[in-house]
């Protein structure tokens, strides 16, 4: 079990306190996993066991407690026979009926410190709004990054380089449970199928109520195949168009939303970095874990650019930075990454083969003038800096411990 104390880290302050933890993020993504790592910090400072309650709602045992009524009972009448604070660990909550008025009574009738997980980020909009305000905190937890999973594939293919650990992670992604097998091609590929197909089912289309499959289909089909490429819904609806399907810029954002809402895709919206305001057109959209990608639409080595600018997003959202394109005049930079008053602006690109890609991954900052720190990442394995701009290994970057 890889530690992952990026997370930990986070979580710790707010263990013991009366604050409902929330842990959400993609299927499969290890939240279940952080449930356990809280467990043992906690068993190691004197808690004992006696003291857990843990539920996962996705486990049949347990369907007669979806409810808020039922689970709220069964708790309760559990709590009485344990001594001091207790632990309540919820897995996938979403499941039951009215659960934030279930977690919110018992947040105030017993001593006890309460952790919950979910699926889908409505989790934290509607009621829970309305039940939970200021009483909780939120961690989303992603897929591994590439530190992560070099942990993890050293522990199981301790002879590979760094460099084969990176291809594996362009092709493979880094859901947690790939370790479990082996790495091995076939094995991995069904089961990132078997994510995809299960995100896609239990929380955009139950979740979601959504009666036109074969839409919902194309579009996300759509969005795979353009990660990182700026399209709009009116774009996209003229595509479909050509397909004979008539369908508004509204239903195509809806059915996004809902996509974005179990954490399977992210939106990237545009800056202006001279009027500082948010462009509304345009965005882009990215992927939780490239690896699904590859598994269900494949072509990862042949929009490898692509790939590469997916994985340095992600890794900026798990270093807690908020991030959007920038635009300055007739120029765009990847990401200008924000946090706390810290700035980062990023250039990806595959490799700096030619001169002329030189001039215009580094020329992209000509008119930036400010001082915060401006790179360059790509797979040369030759500094090319200059200008006060950094120019990264992106092995190297990703497995930088700061950033700045």
């Amino acid at each position: 079990m890889i530690k992952r104390e990026m997370y930990m880290s986070r979580i710790r302050p707010f263990i013991g306190s009366e604050l409902i933890k929330v842990v959400t993020g993609i299927r499969r993504s290890g939240k279940s996993v952080m449930l356990e790592l809280v467990k043992q910090e906690l068993i190691e400072s004197g808690v004992s066991t006696d003291n857990f309650i843990s539920f996962n709602f996705e486990d049949m045992n347990y369907a007669a407690l979806c409810n808020a009524k039922a689970l709220h009972d069964e708790i309760t009448a559990r709590a009485k026979s344990i001594q001091g604070k207790i632990y309540l660990f919820f897995d996938e909550i979403q499941e039951v009926t009215d659960w934030e008025k279930c977690v919110n009574s018992l947040r105030v009738s017993i001593d006890c410190d309460i952790y919950i997980t979910g699926s889908n980020a409505k989790l934290l909009s509607g009621e829970l709004a309305t039940y939970l305000a200021g009483r909780y905190v939120e961690f989303v937890i992603y897929p591994f990054s590439f530190a992560e999973f070099v942990d993890m594939y050293k522990s199981v293919i301790p002879q590979d380089s760094i460099q084969q650990c990176f291809h594996k992670y362009l092709i493979y992604g880094g859901m947690p449970y790939l370790g479990k097998l082996q790495y091995a091609e076939e094995p991995v590929r069904q089961y990132l199928c078997d994510v995809f197909n299960s995100v896609q089912l239990k929380d955009i289309i139950k979740r979601n109520n959504v009666r036109d499959v074969d839409l919902l289909e194309r579009i996300m089909a759509y969005i795979m195949a353009n990660v990182g490429a700026t399209f709009s819904a009116s774009s996209l609806s003229k595509f479909l168009k050509n397909e004979h399907r008539n369908v508004a810029p509204e239903t195509i954002l809806n059915y996004i939303k809902y996509c974005s809402d179990a954490y399977l895709f992210y939106q990237v919206k545009r800056q202006d970095l001279k009027g500082k305001q948010i462009i509304s057109t345009n965005e882009k959209y990215y992927i939780a874990d490239h690896g699904i990608r590859e598994a269900v639409y494949g072509g990862n080595m042949r929009d490898i650019n692509l790939i590469l600018e997916n994985i340095v997003y992600m890794e900026a959202l798990r270093r807690g930075y908020t991030v959007t394109v920038g635009k300055a005049g007739d120029k765009e930079i990847d990401f200008v990454c924000e946090k706390q008053g810290d700035k980062i602006y990023i250039q990806v690109t595959y490799l700096l083969a030619s001169e002329e890609t030189i001039e215009r991954e580094f020329g992209v900052y000509e008119s930036i003038r400010d001082n915060f720190p401006k790179y360059v990442v790509s797979l040369d394995e030759f500094d090319m800096s200059r200008d006060g701009i950094k120019h990264k290994n992106i092995r190297d970057f990703l497995l930088e411990e700061k950033w700045g």
